[in-house]
């Protein structure tokens, strides 16, 4: 498997146009050698040496025939969330003899499915491609979008896109008094630093449902020295935390011991500042216990803070965390 390099867009961005939050890929010009489904796929592209279908060399991506008339493919994703792009994955992994020489890609807002009326901006001009490699194309077009449009000049194989950008809610719909998961991807919230990530990025324990094995969430490398690993999160909307869920869902030998919380009302600074001011935070959820592959859910336990911002989970001393949840009201 190729080492997948870090995106240069901010270590807090969402993938929108993951799979694992919805994200669809709606209609494709032809997708003849692979489907158009793989490339949303949110593990890293992997090639397999003689494995061939029906119609030819299988590839994990999406790849179109070889074009013999005039015009270039496309293919129209709808994004798991709505939200503003800072950057893209063009990734071509794999691909060597079969890769587009180039591909731009456009954007629009719509309730329903695109269609011919459809307005649509492109937001990542023509940009040159080369095989087997990631392509990092910055966004400056500040928008939300719920729908993309990836074009190939003029045929080829793409094997994943990547969006990263930030999701966008419309906190307009909620009762302002129903326990809402502020720290849930789907609304908002977001990783911002943490100690390690050896094994899995924090994002990953804030994605929905449960985690679906042990790679699907937050693990730090085993601790051989004083402290605890943590990670710093920013809440979807200010709000008065009530309830917290603390998921170890598959981690047996390497769930922490315990884990507390932290957190505050933040005004100013920067993502890169709350590190330091994290220290000093309030205790939210004092130490608790914990036990392997199971939900911990505390309610009595969450001390009173009113409204906060920002929150840092401190684990004791190290290990994996599969999800989780602060339910609270909205202020």
């Amino acid at each position: 498997m190729m080492e997948q390099p870090q995106h240069p867009f901010g270590s807090n961005l969402v993938n929108l146009a993951d799979a694992r939050l919805g994200a669809e890929a709606i209609f494709a010009t032809d997708d003849f050698f692979a489907p158009k489904e793989r490339m949303l796929n949110p593990e890293p592209a992997v090639f397999i040496p003689g494995k061939y279908d029906e119609h030819g060399k299988w590839m994990d991506g999406w790849e179109s025939r070889r074009k013999r008339t005039e015009g270039h493919d496309y293919c129209v994703v709808k994004l798991g969330l709505p939200g503003s792009i800072a950057g893209f994955d063009i990734d071509t992994s794999h691909f060597t003899g079969n890769f587009p020489p180039a591909a731009s890609i456009e954007a629009c807002w719509t309730d329903g499915v695109p269609g011919r009326d459809t307005e649509w901006s492109e937001i990542a001009p023509a940009t040159s491609l080369k095989g087997n490699a990631h392509h990092f194309v910055p966004v400056t077009d500040e928008r939300a979008w719920t729908h993309l449009r990836l074009n190939i000049y003029p045929d080829g194989g793409i094997a994943r896109l990547r969006a990263y950008g930030r999701v966008v809610v419309d906190w307009a719909q909620f009762d302002r008094k129903q326990l809402v998961d502020l720290a849930a991807i789907e609304y908002g919230g977001r990783a911002i630093a943490c100690s390690d990530q050896h094994y899995g990025s924090p994002m990953k324990i804030l994605y929905p449902g449960r985690g679906a094995d042990m790679g699907d969430g937050w693990e730090t490398r085993r601790r051989r020295e004083p402290g605890n690993d943590w990670a710093i999160f920013a809440l979807g909307h200010r709000g008065h935390i009530r309830r917290i869920e603390i998921d170890t869902a598959h981690f047996k030998g390497n769930y922490p011991d315990r884990c507390s919380i932290q957190a505050a009302d933040v005004t100013g600074g920067t993502d890169e500042s709350l590190i330091t001011q994290s220290m000093f935070w309030r205790t939210l959820l004092p130490e608790q216990k914990l036990e392997m592959d199971r939900p911990h859910v505390f309610h009595k336990e969450v001390v009173d803070l009113g409204i906060i911002t920002h929150i840092r989970l401190n684990i004791i001393p190290d290990g994996g965390v599969s999800r989780m949840r602060l339910l609270g009201e909205l202020v």
